[in-house]
Parts: structure tokens; C-alpha cells; sequence
């Protein structure tokens, strides 16, 4: 399910801002939650965002532009931050800080072990090692498919 109503699901994502940018982010405020995966492969990313969007839609609590992140920290699992902009009660709330690289990718899923190299080797091409990596994948797949792009932004905390 998206972080949208409906009617609207994803909007069109605009790759540019995100390409090859660096960010600096001060204490971001995310509703953090875990999927299940199998080596890699979610199991209930839809099911985990379903249970999470109705108390953020409830709390009108969506930022502009939702950044949605997977933290894929095991073969089982991943964890997953859906940006909002006040706490949700109820909800296993995180923030996130600190200096991020960021390069947008095109394609299928099945890349993005290719883009992770891709990205530790923009990393190291600016003096700097990657310590931790988030994935943003900017629309779901059925709107990936509307509008014939799949993007996903790779950030690299630096």
C-alpha cells in the first residue's frame, strides 16, 4: 500500500534533486517498523505500510514528499522508515542524522546489488567510506509500472 490516498497512490517521482547529492540530516523523524524478507525478498512490505499509513494519515502526519526507507540489515528482514512530521501514538518512532550521499538508480529490483557497488564506488571517488546504506524506493511497483520508471535512490551514510 502507498503512503497516499487511494485515489492519488505514488506520485511521479523527479529524479534530479536526489542524484548525486549530498545531505545533511539533523534528528529526521520517521515511524520505524520491520519486514519480513526471505534472502532479501520482502514478504509483508505491503501489510507492514497498511498497518502504518492509517495512524499517519489519522495523525496528518505525511510530509510534501514521503521518503519511505529500507534498511536491509538481513537475509530475513529489513527495517523500514516511513518519514513523517509529528509523532504517531502507538507507533515505534525513530529519527535519523548524519551525512548521506545519494544517487538515483533505474531499473528493476534485481539490480540493486550492482547499484550498491556502483554507490561504494561513488562514495570512495569523493573521499569518503560508506557506513551505512538505505534504500528509497520511490514508488510501488504498480505505479513504477504506470509510469514506466522504477527509481530507487540509494543513500549512503558517509
Amino acid at each position: 500500500m502507498c503512503p497516499y490516498d487511494q485515489h492519488e497512490c505514488c506520485p511521479r517521482f523527479e529524479p534530479h534533486p536526489w542524484d548525486e547529492t549530498e545531505l545533511v540530516w539533523n534528528n529526521r523523524l520517521f515511524v520505524k517498523d520491520r519486514v519480513t524478507s526471505f534472502l532479501h525478498i520482502p514478504l509483508n512490505y505491503g501489510a507492514v505500510m497498511k498497518r502504518n499509513v492509517g495512524p499517519i494519515h489519522a495523525a496528518g502526519a505525511f510530509p510534501e514528499t514521503v521518503v519511505v526507507l529500507t534498511d536491509e540489515n538481513s537475509l530475513w528482514g529489513a527495517d523500514l522508515y516511513i518519514e513523517v512530521t509529528r509523532e504517531i501514538p502507538g507507533a515505534n518512532m525513530a529519527t535519523i542524522s548524519g551525512t548521506f550521499l545519494s544517487r538515483v538508480f533505474e531499473g528493476p529490483y534485481r539490480n540493486v546489488k550492482k547499484w550498491i557497488t556502483e554507490m561504494d564506488s561513488y562514495a570512495q571517488g569523493k573521499g569518503k567510506s560508506v557506513r551505512k546504506l538505505y534504500c528509497f524506493y520511490t514508488t510501488c511497483p504498480k505505479c513504477a509500472k504506470k509510469y514506466g520508471k522504477n527509481y530507487v535512490v540509494l543513500l549512503a551514510q558517509v
